[in-house]
């Protein structure tokens, strides 16, 4: 995969797009619990609980990395024009995505330091981002992979 700009975004695009993630994100869990509950009943305690946090996290996995994988980009990076690479300009593969979404989990869970790293970090990356070697660019035409 070619990138047409390599240039990374600013952090107000990087903000923006992370705010529009949030949105999609909402609608994504929301759907989801709702099956989950249909399934299974109350699940606001005990097992059912810590199950229905697992099916989450791993529905937003599946969505995060199906989309890393086929074309670099969830839906508010599309909409923001902003794709996820390799430092060889390639997208990720299963392993490096997965990877990246259990280091930006944990990015999270620790009051979401490794994201805010992005406004220290001089091509404004993401913590993950950095200790992957993966990067955010902006893609301002659509380029696809060629096998």
């Amino acid at each position: 995969m070619k990138s047409v700009n390599a240039k990374a975004p600013s952090l107000i695009k990087l903000g923006a797009s992370l705010l529009y993630e949030l949105l999609t994100l909402i609608a994504i869990v929301f759907v989801s619990a709702g099956i989950f509950l249909w399934l299974f009943g109350d699940s606001s305690t005990g097992l059912k609980r810590l199950a229905l946090q697992l099916f989450l996290w791993g529905v937003l996995a599946a969505y995060f990395i199906w989309c890393w994988i086929k074309s670099g980009q969830t839906l508010a990076m599309q909409a923001w024009k902003i794709r996820l690479v390799t430092r060889q300009n390639e997208l990720p593969d299963l392993k490096l995505a997965a990877m990246r979404y259990l280091l930006a989990t944990l990015s999270l869970a620790v009051f979401g330091l490794g994201f805010l790293w992005a406004i220290f970090d001089k091509e404004h990356l993401f913590l993950h981002d950095r200790l992957l070697k993966t990067k955010l660019i902006l893609s301002l035409v659509d380029v696809t992979q060629h096998a």
